[in-house]
């Protein structure tokens, strides 16, 4: 009876992984395409920025949206980070013995490396934090003046931040690329040629999004945005 309602379990700690991983990228996909409005000017970042401050308004006060959805995410992550830590612990009890040689493991770099980049994407997440949204580690620092701040964030000089914002991302489309493929064959995609679209669709959605997150700091190390 226990090993079915650890089954039982584990089938619930993957769905878990699955939807709160959709959450979170729908959100990176929201924010990406809000990003981009940097390049329409500084006038419409900046009033897009404000807007964000004010959405639910007047039935919820100023920056209560914001917040609200701060707590999602949060509850999202934790649970992300919570499901994934006690699959891995369960997979590496199912397998006590260490061989001497042990073969190969046959899967693509980004399965390899999810543990790692999820810890990379956890640190990337505290440090946007501190940089763009408490203002805390941001050059200009000044409270809404977003475009100001992205720019003075990536300004050339600060070169290591733009290379650090780049791994970050990049882990990132790792991450999402084994990640979107994963949460597809939990939420019942099985079928050969189902698992070809959703390797694909998997692949093409994470160069999007690197793509798209990329091309602000690098507008801005470049000039065409500053």
């Amino acid at each position: 009876m226990a090993p079915a309602k650890k089954r039982t379990s584990s089938v619930a700690l993957k769905i878990l992984m699955a939807v709160t991983g959709i959450m979170l990228v729908l959100f990176l996909y929201l924010h990406m395409i809000g990003n981009l409005k940097i390049f329409f000017g500084e006038t419409t970042f900046d009033h897009y920025a404000h807007w964000l401050r004010t959405i639910g308004e007047p039935l919820l006060p100023e920056q209560w949206y914001l917040w609200i959805q701060r707590g999602g995410l949060t509850i999202a992550i934790v649970g992300h980070i919570w499901a994934a830590t006690v699959l891995a612990r369960r997979a590496r009890r199912a397998r006590p013995v260490k061989y001497a040689h042990r073969p190969k493991v046959q899967g693509s770099y980004a399965a390899r490396t999810m543990r790692w980049g999820g810890v990379i994407i956890l640190l990337f997440v505290i440090y946007h934090i501190l940089d763009l949204t408490t203002l805390t580690l941001n050059p200009n620092g000044q409270q809404g003046k977003v475009y100001a701040n992205v720019v003075a964030d990536f300004a050339p000089a600060r070169w290591y931040v733009t290379l650090f914002y780049a791994l970050a991302i990049v882990a990132i489309g790792f991450h999402l690329r084994h990640g979107l493929w994963s949460a597809f064959r939990t939420l019942g995609q099985q079928k050969p040629r189902g698992e070809r679209i959703a390797r694909a669709t998997a692949l093409v959605l994470s160069l999007i999004l690197v793509v798209g997150y990329l091309s602000v700091p690098f507008a801005v190390l470049t000039g065409l945005v500053g």
